[in-house]
């Protein structure tokens, strides 16, 4: 007989995951920030290369001034010495040049094969977080049918519990309307009172926000609830900080998980708000 996946287990799949996928994303950081290093040096020492030649370039234009103004002081003996100390000057410029000119194409060389290395291992580095994040998305949407399962068996008497009029639960309702779809994780309705369900695995604000804005249009979707009352509520296995509480001001129930089942977190006197 086979083990039965428990909710301890489906939870500890969840936290591995998500610890692997902050260890790659704090690698990734490192090697981008000793990159950006590596690449800074690299400038740093071409412009102290370039700083350098310039020097040397001022120092033999300024020597060969002087020798300029000494040869116009002596016309008939430096006339010799000017031409030798071109000649000599020409030689050491070039030379100076073809140095300098092989220095920065080595430097330029490596930076080039270390740019093309860090390029690799981005690229990398980026197939693996988006596989990681693959199977995130993958064990997220997994946690979210599981707490679905966890919800639906006493969801009608918590509601009901808080005197609202509901009685049958449908699971998954979609419908498409104009091109655009919605879909509602647990939906609970009679005739009088309808509760609309989103269901996360991690809750946010954003996901709250995202249902209150499926309320304000549920009823252009769903034309056989426009005389209804319709409520919102939001659950989740991990609720992100303050998210409980903006859905709580915005008149929405709240679903956490107590142990292994659930229940509202919304105070007894609670009054939510109706669409």
């Amino acid at each position: 007989m086979s083990h039965a996946v428990t909710f301890d287990d489906v939870w500890k799949m969840f936290q591995e995951t998500r610890l692997q996928f902050q260890e790659m994303v704090r690698e990734d950081r490192e090697r981008r920030a000793e990159t950006d290093r590596r690449m800074q040096e690299m400038v740093r020492e071409d412009r102290e290369r370039r700083a350098e030649t310039d020097r040397r370039m001022q120092e033999m234009d300024r020597e060969d001034r002087e020798r300029r103004a000494e040869t116009d002081r002596r016309m008939q003996e430096t006339d010799r010495q000017m031409r030798e100390s071109r000649a000599e000057t020409e030689h050491q410029m070039r030379e100076s040049r073809a140095e300098t000119e092989r220095q920065m194409r080595e430097s330029r060389a490596e930076t080039d094969r270390q740019l093309q290395e860090n390029a690799r291992q981005m690229r990398e580095t980026d197939l693996q977080i988006k596989a990681v994040g693959k199977q995130i998305g993958e064990l997220g949407g997994r946690l979210g049918q599981f707490i679905e399962e966890m919800i639906k068996p006493s969801c009608l008497a918590m509601f009901q519990a808080r005197g609202l009029q509901v009685d049958e639960v449908f699971g998954r309702a979609k419908k498409v309307v104009d091109g655009k779809r919605m879909e509602i994780d647990i939906l609970l309705a009679n005739t009088v009172d309808a509760v609309l369900i989103e269901v996360k695995s991690h809750l946010t604000a954003e996901d709250v926000q995202d249902h209150l804005d499926r309320l304000t249009a549920f009823k252009r979707f769903f034309p056989r609830f426009a005389n209804c009352q319709v409520y919102g509520a939001v659950a989740g296995m991990v609720i992100a900080s303050e998210a409980d509480l903006f859905a709580m001001r915005k008149g929405l129930f709240v679903i956490a998980q107590t142990g292994d089942s659930v229940q509202l977190a919304n105070a007894p006197d609670f009054v939510p708000r109706s669409w």
